[in-house]
Order: structure tokens, then C-alpha cells, then sequence
């Protein structure tokens, strides 16, 4: 397999014989293609579940200085999402928190703007998204060569799940991205270890942060993890080699860092000051009390645990192996088998080789999941855990380049370029639905594996408008989950909530997430004995249920 040399600096010569012009060409291609596709989901995907007050924390951020809503999650990625709609005359409504989702339904629907607020919202995610394939082609060009760069980026790209996420308002691909980039950075800092590098990656490691908290794990857990592998596989070319030097150094810029990332992460909440104790002339930067309860919250969130669905189950706690369940169903079948292929070669050449450079994607890889499985108890979607995929499509990268190098018969290359197919088919057998892509693994009811965001996350509410206007239905019963208002969403006049414990007759339509959830209660096992007339979406089940004399069923 084919390996950095000892020296990471030198690791950035083309390793094909193509023009490094034409990976830029394809680079480029491969970005406007991923936004393009994002773009074109904006109309068919109505609001999700969080994307209502994720915008109502940006907009009160930005119109009134407040941010009352959710104060878990950081600003950045809410602020990315509400300069647009801000722009176009979007403000605060007034209400007060904790939850923000009458706010946000309040800012979408009320000005008659619906669909121009949201596309400008979810379009504050596309840098993001830009980000997310800079980095990762930097990464593998710096460490494995520029065409191991321009695979990587082909596997982001083909990655539906990606594509849903950049594709909606919320803060996982930011984070994804930051995360990335920031991880990069700390690569090219150990290469290196100047003063400006440490500065530079505080500072992305600041904003990484402050687009959700989980960046606080992602990189220290990673970071630890490399440093341990730096100790077990000396580089034969280590840029401090005597181990009190090193400390003194790791000290040094570690401070650095730390600083700049906590001013950077700070900024972001606001640039006033406030007396904080209250009971204490102390006047610190607003950020610096939002942030400490941004970590309160989060934390109070995570012991009390929420609500998860995993194989039929419903747990406050969560299961230990969620997340490995969700990217095995998750990720599309070759990224997933070469990754994990790509995964165990870099491993094995970093341990060979002296150079746990080679394997830090892979250590990556590990040290994340290990964290997520171990840890969180709120087990809602693969989304939580959206930064492993580009590791994976380095991973993957590596096995393909290596591939075709080691075994150049027409035979062998022809195998990799159905496997690239295959990858490339997945995103076209997604569209427009990647956020509720599923791979081969997951059958046909991907629902009794799991539910949520990463199958029905209130997409689809705009489409079962449209589905029953195509049928002129005129009355409905509907069992829905989720922060849209339905009064709003162009229903028939005659529509109605679902109740629990009563059957009924007509038409009813059925959101996978509120019916998976409900079966925990038998309230709606007498749907089971009926068969859907057709699916909306990915996410609703539409049913007609015939008239009886049953005394028992009312209309």
C-alpha cells in the first residue's frame, strides 16, 4: 500500500499521473454538484422537526441580542441560518423560552414567507458543506496523495447522508466540518509546532465548538488518542524528539490554543458584557455565562436520557451499540465495506512504518465511536456522529487508489470502477430524499430499525399536502410528531388529530416516527390490521379505512 513518506511535509506530491489541475477540476465539480443537489431538495422537504427553533435562536440573536431557546447548542451554526432570512425581513417575535418552536413557526409562517425564510435558512448550511469537502480533500492530499484526495472527495459527494444534512437548518454539518477542518489543523500544528499553527487551530477549534458541543469531545477524545499513538509509534523524523522539550512544547501551544479557541467559541454568543454572578460586581463577556450553561443543559439533557427507538424498542438511555447499528444501515454498502478495509491497511502500514500520521483517520474513526457508544444516552440519529463519514471516504479512498495501483489488469480496475458506480448509484437512487437514505442492509421497512431523523425528521408534511389535494380528499385524521403547523400546511378543512384508543374510518394518515413510538402503548394497534394505500414521502403512511358497522369505530 501506498504511504506517506516518513516526513508528513513532503506528502503532497501527486501520486498519479495526472494533472493536479484536473483533481481541482474535479474538486470544484464535485462541490457544485453536492450544493446543486441540496438546492434542488429545498422545495420538496418542508420544515424539519428542529429547524424551527434552531432559526428562532439566530434570528433573537441577531435582532435583540438574546438567545433564549435551546441553550445547549452554540450560536454559530443558528446564526449561519438566520442571516439570510433576517435579510429578507425576518425578526423575533417576542416569546420567551425555553422552547423556541412556536417562535419559529411564528417567523415561517406568519409573514407569508414560508418558503423563502426556509430556503435562505437551510442555504447558510451550504459553506458548511463547502468546508466539509476542502478539509477532507486537504487531509487525504497532504497524507496520502492528491488522487487519494480526489477519490475521498467523490465518496463525500456520493454520501446521501451528507447531502440530507446539508440539505436542512440544523448543526451537524457544521459541526461535521468544523470538526474536520480543526482536526486538520492539529495534523499540520504536529508537523510543525509554531506558535501561528497552534494559534490557527484554537481559534477553528473555538468556532467548531460554537457550532455544537459535541466538537468538544470529537476533538479532545481524538486528540488524546493521537497523542498516545505518537507515543506508542515514534516518527523516526519527530519535529521535538527529547520528551521534556515536547512537554514544554505541547504546554506552550497548548495554552495557545486553548485560549484563542475559548475567545473565538465566546464571540460567537455576543459581544456585551454583563455582571455575571449576579450578585457580584464581576462584568464578564456575555458568552462566557451562556456557554457555561450551554454545558449545564446539555448535560442535565443527557442524564435525564430521550427518547430513542432502536429494532422495535423505545429507552430514555439509549443503547450502547446505536450508533454502530445506524452507520451500518446508514452508509452506503461500498464506503462502509471499504472504509472499514481502508481502516485496518492504515493501521497496520502507521504501526509498521513508525508513523501513526498514516492511521489518524482511522484512530479517528475509533476514538469517536467509542465516545458516542460509551457516552451519550440521547440516541436520535447517525446525525450525532456525521463527522465519521468523511473519515471513512479517506479510508475508503486509500483502498481504492491502493487497488488500482497494486493491481493494474483491466479485470481488477474494472471491479473498483463498478464499486465507484455503485456509490455513485446510491446518491441517485436517494434524491430527493438523502436524509432518509437507507442502504441494501436495511430491506425495505427501514422503520423497524430505526426511526427519528434519520427516516422522519417532519419532512414530509408539504408532500402529504400535495398527496391528498391530488386526491381532493376532503377530511383526514392524521397522527403526526413534529414542530409544523398543520393548520398552516394547506390540509383539508376537515382534518383532525388522530386520538389514541379510537378507531376510526376514512382517510388516515400515519407519520412512521409518531406510529413507531406509539406501539410502546397499543394506541393505534388497530392500524396494524389495515395495509397503507401508498407512502408519502418516506416518512408517512396514507391508509383508507372502509366503512363498518362496528360500534366500536366512529367517524
Amino acid at each position: 500500500m501506498q504511504h506517506p513518506p516518513a516526513n508528513p511535509v513532503h506528502t503532497s506530491k501527486p501520486n498519479s499521473m495526472s494533472s493536479p489541475v484536473l483533481h481541482y477540476i474535479v474538486l470544484i465539480f464535485f462541490i457544485v454538484l453536492t450544493c446543486g443537489l441540496a438546492v434542488s431538495t429545498y422545495s420538496v422537504l418542508s420544515a424539519t422537526w428542529d429547524e424551527p427553533e434552531h432559526l428562532a435562536a439566530g434570528i433573537a440573536l441577531i435582532d435583540k441580542g438574546q438567545y433564549p431557546y435551546d441553550a445547549q447548542h452554540p450560536p454559530l451554526a443558528r446564526l449561519a441560518m438566520a442571516i439570510g432570512p433576517y435579510l429578507a425581513g425576518a425578526r423575533s417575535h417576542g416569546r420567551s423560552g425555553p422552547s423556541g418552536d412556536q417562535e419559529g413557526r411564528d417567523i415561517l409562517y406568519s409573514d407569508g414567507k414560508y418558503d423563502i425564510y426556509l430556503s435562505l435558512a437551510r442555504a447558510g448550511m451550504l459553506p458548511f458543506l463547502v468546508l466539509l469537502m476542502i478539509a477532507t480533500w486537504l487531509w487525504a492530499q497532504r497524507y496520502f496523495g492528491i488522487s487519494v484526495a480526489t477519490v475521498a472527495t467523490l465518496f463525500v459527494a456520493t454520501t446521501p447522508t451528507l447531502i440530507g444534512h446539508a440539505a436542512v437548518g440544523a448543526l451537524d454539518m457544521p459541526v461535521s466540518a468544523m470538526t474536520i477542518l480543526a482536526l486538520y489543523l492539529f495534523l499540520r500544528w504536529h508537523e510543525q509546532p509554531t506558535v501561528k499553527r497552534a494559534s490557527l487551530f484554537g481559534i477553528v477549534a473555538g468556532l467548531a465548538v460554537a457550532t455544537k458541543l459535541s466538537a468538544v469531545p470529537f476533538i479532545g477524545c481524538t486528540i488524546i488518542v493521537w497523542l498516545i499513538a505518537a507515543q506508542w509509534t515514534p516518527s523516526r523524523t519527530s519535529p521535538v524528539s527529547q520528551p521534556t522539550l515536547r512537554i514544554a512544547r505541547y504546554a506552550q501551544h497548548g495554552s495557545v490554543a486553548l485560549l484563542l479557541a475559548f475567545v473565538a467559541l465566546i464571540t460567537c454568543y455576543g459581544l456585551r458584557w454583563e455582571a455575571w454572578p449576579a450578585q457580584y460586581p464581576l462584568h464578564l463577556p456575555v458568552g462566557v455565562h451562556r456557554f457555561i450553561n450551554s454545558l449545564i443543559e446539555l448535560n442535565e439533557h443527557n442524564s435525564s436520557g430521550h427518547a430513542s427507538y432502536l429494532f422495535g424498542e423505545v429507552s430514555l438511555d439509549g443503547w450502547w451499540n446505536f450508533y454502530l447499528v445506524v452507520m451500518g444501515v446508514k452508509t452506503p454498502l461500498p464506503l462502509l465495506v471499504l472504509g472499514l478495509i481502508g481502516m485496518g491497511w492504515t493501521l497496520r502500514q502507521g504501526w509498521r512504518d513508525r508513523n501513526w500520521v498514516i492511521a489518524a483517520p482511522a484512530i479517528a474513526v475509533l476514538a469517536i465511536l467509542l465516545f458516542s457508544s460509551a457516552y451519550s444516552n440521547i440516541n436520535i440519529g447517525v446525525r450525532h456522529v456525521l463527522v465519521l463519514f468523511p473519515l471513512l471516504a479517506i479510508l475508503a479512498a486509500v483502498t481504492v487508489t491502493t487497488c488500482w495501483q497494486r493491481w493494474p489488469s483491466p479485470l481488477a480496475r474494472g471491479m473498483v470502477m463498478i464499486i465507484l458506480c455503485w456509490q455513485a448509484s446510491s446518491l441517485l437512487r436517494a434524491h430527493p430524499d438523502h436524509l432518509a437514505y437507507f442502504n441494501e442492509l436495511a430491506g425495505t421497512t427501514p422503520e423497524r430499525i430505526v426511526v427519528d431523523s434519520d427516516l422522519d425528521w417532519g419532512q414530509d408534511v408539504r408532500r402529504l399536502s400535495l398527496e391528498l389535494a391530488r386526491r381532493q380528499v376532503k377530511e383526514v385524521s392524521v397522527l403526526y410528531r413534529g414542530t409544523a403547523d398543520l393548520t398552516e400546511e394547506h390540509f383539508p378543512a376537515a382534518w383532525r388529530n388522530l386520538q389514541p384508543g379510537k378507531p376510526t374510518h376514512g382517510w388516515v394518515a400515519v407519520s412512521l416516527y409518531a406510529k413507531q413510538i406509539a406501539k410502546q402503548r397499543q394506541d393505534y394497534a388497530w392500524l396494524e390490521q389495515y395495509q397503507p394505500v401508498m407512502r408519502v414521502g418516506k416518512s408517512f403512511d396514507l391508509y383508507f379505512i372502509p366503512p363498518t358497522t362496528d360500534p366500536a369505530i366512529t367517524p
